[in-house]
């Protein structure tokens, strides 16, 4: 099996501000197997979540460590891998798992999500992103995803460093026109909230009452994820019962025992490829997750079509989709995820059924 790898940017084509920063752009890596003239494409890079820090650089650096281990090794069985995989962190691993997946679908000629018995047909729209701003910002930003989509899904990111003043004027600002939109054209928009780990409990449970007024569907992630893992379950359990609203955990959920240990005191958890380490866990997490009566919400970082199109895979299994990073993108060398309105439709080509642009294919070569 050979591995290769390339490096290539994303820009945004409108910057993205959270609790932690504001981000323009990103350097990803393509991921490349091949055996047997089957190609196997994966994406990965780096990505902060406030307690945990990865640069591309190092994914890269873990990656090319393993080209001379992987050379006399097949793509298949996977799980003969799982050693290896395990080593990676989880980004590393995620790029690798990507690729391994979209080989051995395209060498079974089959979408993976017909190799998991998985209905294409079932699937909701995702929501599109809102980050923090003055209202007037974002409320332009706004009416730009609404010239594109029907984007009936509507995330906001709160926890502003400004302050609360500052998060309920925004609130205010985009619930009151997510109504004015309803009494004139009559298309309902959900309202959906993440402030990224930028509340306190004490903040948390000052807002809860605008965000119930304001008619916010979700709570995602309002306070800061703990290294420590009985501090962060601590803090869901502190706050279980003083929400709403569905609460859902992101930055504190990354593979299945953090779902295991959240699950009493959240309603569903967000699962992102990079956080989980790949396909593999992600299935695994997310069918855990129906047997314990938690939502899916998927979501994504910075990232291109080729991470939101492996993660559409799982969309029969999610209830709420957070996966618009491409189509915010300026320069994504990715294409073949379809959306119909505002519904993502899982590829239905071999693999993860993305295509990846000649030149970058080549120089991964």
């Amino acid at each position: 099996m050979r591995l290769q790898l390339h490096s290539f940017r994303l820009t945004k084509a409108v910057p993205l501000a959270i609790s932690r920063g504001s981000s323009g752009g990103a350097d990803h890596l393509l991921v490349v197997v091949e055996q047997d003239g089957v190609i196997g494409i994966g994406e990965t890079g780096g990505f902060d979540t406030g307690h945990r820090s990865y640069t591309t650089e190092a994914v890269a650096a873990e990656l090319r460590q393993l080209v001379a281990p992987l050379e006399p090794l097949e793509p298949e069985p996977l799980q003969a891998l799982e050693p290896l995989l395990a080593s990676l962190s989880p980004p590393a691993r995620c790029g690798l798992d990507l690729a391994l997946h979209d080989w051995l679908g395209k060498r079974l000629g089959l979408p993976l999500h017909r190799l998991w018995g998985l209905d294409p047909g079932v699937g909701v729209a995702t929501s599109v992103t809102l980050g923090l701003g003055e209202p007037a910002a974002v409320l332009a930003r706004l009416e730009l995803w609404w010239r594109r989509l029907p984007a009936s899904r509507i995330k906001l990111k709160l926890g502003s460093p400004l302050g609360l003043e500052h998060d309920r004027a925004l609130l205010t600002a985009v619930a009151t026109a997510l109504e004015r939109r309803r009494q004139l054209t009559g298309a309902a928009c959900e309202l959906q909230v993440d402030a990224n780990g930028g509340w306190t409990l004490e903040a948390t449970r000052t807002m809860a009452a605008h965000l119930e007024r304001a008619q916010v569907v979700l709570l995602e992630q309002p306070l800061p994820p703990q290294l420590d893992p009985d501090a962060d379950t601590a803090n869901f359990a502190a706050l279980e019962l003083d929400c709403p609203m569905p609460l859902l955990a992101d930055e504190s959920c990354w593979r299945l025992e953090d779902l295991v240990r959240l699950a009493p005191y959240v309603d569903g958890v967000n699962i992102k490829l990079l956080k989980s380490g790949g396909l593999a866990e992600a299935l695994l997490m997310a069918r855990a997750a129906q047997r314990l009566g938690l939502a899916v919400m998927l979501g994504c970082y910075g990232d291109g079509g080729l991470l939101n199109g492996a993660a559409a895979q799982l969309l029969p299994l999610v209830s709420w989709p957070d996966l618009d990073s491409h189509l915010n993108l300026v320069d994504d060398p990715f294409s073949g995820l379809e959306i119909v309105a505002d519904r993502l439709l899982p590829p239905p080509q071999p693999g993860l059924g993305i295509q990846v642009a000649p030149d970058l294919l080549a120089a991964a070569r």
